[in-house]
């Protein structure tokens, strides 16, 4: 029987929080093996771990898989979160691009300048109210199911909820004229395996703040 997916990373969001998100939907139970120093991170590299040199890294099914949207792909067939022939995986590739487009931009904010930050604010909620939540918005109205493809719950879905919850966390009034995703929130957040990652003391990442940006510069060295 295989073990439990071992997670590589520092304790943080970062790239990792939409794996930990899709297992945690998916059900899978995991470990995580935190990187808490730049020695730890070294030890990855030089034991061949790391195929280029990066995290995050998996060990899942006798593997050690890096590159983000690998272990994503991987975790979502594996647990039949990527639909059920060529033309809904092409949609829910789509869907998680666009997704992952708004969420870098979220993600790269704690990076940004102190007196760039404002900026880099107004662009988000612009981003967000005029381009990717009505885009979102417009395809559950489009066919008007609970999930974006097939009616089915997919990993596009996953990954849109997580973006929600940073969406909210930014300014909660940028979801007040979209019902649509604020359903499929609250349907997908009310998944019994979602429900429990939901709660305080799970492997789920809160917002990390200077502390964990700090930790990060120390073990990447940037």
């Amino acid at each position: 029987m295989a073990g439990k997916p071992k997670l590589h990373y520092f304790d943080a969001r970062g790239r990792m929080e939409a794996i930990r998100w899709l297992l945690a939907a998916a059900g899978a139970e995991f470990e995580e093996k935190l990187i808490e120093s730049s020695e730890d991170l070294d030890k990855l590299r030089y034991d061949g771990s790391l195929v280029f040199q990066q995290v995050p890294m998996v060990e899942i099914d006798g593997m050690k898989l890096v590159q983000t949207r690998a272990i994503l792909n991987y975790i979502a067939t594996k647990y039949d979160l990527y639909g059920k022939d060529m033309k809904e995986r092409a949609l829910i590739d789509m869907y998680t691009e666009g997704v992952a487009d708004l969420g870098e931009m979220i993600m790269l904010l704690p990076l940004c300048p102190p007196d760039q930050k404002n900026t880099k604010l107004t662009l988000i909620r612009e981003r967000a109210t005029n381009c990717y939540l009505p885009a979102f918005e417009n395809v559950l109205k489009s066919h008007r199911q609970d999930y974006l493809v097939g009616n089915k719950l997919s990993k596009a879905d996953i990954h849109l909820v997580e973006l929600l919850y940073y969406v909210e966390e930014l300014d909660p009034s940028l979801l007040a004229n979209f019902p649509l995703l604020k359903g499929l929130k609250t349907r997908v957040s009310n998944l019994p395996a979602v429900k429990k990652f939901l709660q305080p003391g799970s492997q789920r990442k809160l917002p990390g703040g200077e502390k964990s940006l700090e930790r990060a510069r120390k073990i990447f060295k940037f």
